[in-house]
């Protein structure tokens, strides 16, 4: 039992982690390459990884989607730390309107606007940090939805993701707050009732164990063994 609680209870801890790595924002410190428009087909199971901002886009096969064409300086330990390497990123750029997740963007064409303005060489960069939530799959062609960039006077600025820290820290003491009511609850309302349920058995067995003294003693009567 002990086992199948430890897996269930890890799995769903996966399911929502990879849920929350996918939602929440990320940052990225990049140098913008290009921006770009280009016809996406979303006729297949794929469609989940790009925005569905209004009702016409739902019935829609294909659309129009703009990308911004990116350098990013590489990470590690969730993004705290910048590594001297580089890497290319392309990220979508699309309305989340008032759907899910709740980013509440509806600047696409300003953003997009932003990101030109910050197209530069390797020569003359000009970096920003570009807040996005979602991956880069290439096997799926997914990517990330830019939310936002911002230009910044050095690449080696460290990004503090406040948000995210808040928002753990509000889950972690509801979580707690949560089980404190379940303990206080359980104390004094499921103990008390599944003690005086054993009880009750205890009375039930000291019963039965009584009949069945007197039906021994009066078979041994008649019996005499």
């Amino acid at each position: 039992m002990r086992i199948f609680r430890n897996t269930l209870l890890t799995i769903v801890l996966l399911v929502a982690g990879t849920f929350l790595h996918y939602t929440l924002p990320q940052h990225d410190v990049v140098r913008v390459v290009n921006t770009y428009q280009e016809r996406q087909d979303l006729g297949d199971w794929t469609r989940i990884f790009w925005a569905n901002p209004d009702d016409q886009s739902g019935t829609l096969i294909n659309r129009d989607v703009q990308f911004i064409q990116t350098v990013k300086k590489k990470t590690w330990l969730l993004g705290f730390f910048q590594r001297d390497s580089e890497k290319v990123m392309v990220y979508r750029n699309e309305d989340t309107g008032w759907s899910w997740p709740p980013y509440f963007k509806f600047d696409t064409a300003s953003l997009q606007t932003e990101a030109d303005d910050l197209r530069s060489t390797p020569e003359a960069p000009k970096w920003a940090v570009l807040t996005h939530y979602g991956w880069r799959l290439e096997l799926f062609s997914a990517f990330p939805n830019a939310v936002a960039i911002k230009p910044i006077a050095s690449p080696d600025m460290t990004i503090i993701p406040w948000f995210n820290i808040i928002f753990f820290i509000i889950i972690i003491a509801l979580i707690l707050f949560l089980r404190a009511m379940w303990m206080q609850f359980r104390e004094r309302t499921i103990d008390p009732a599944l003690e005086d349920t054993r009880d009750a058995w205890e009375k039930v067995d000291a019963g039965l164990d009584e009949k069945r003294g007197r039906l021994s003693r009066w078979w041994r009567s008649w019996t005499g063994r």
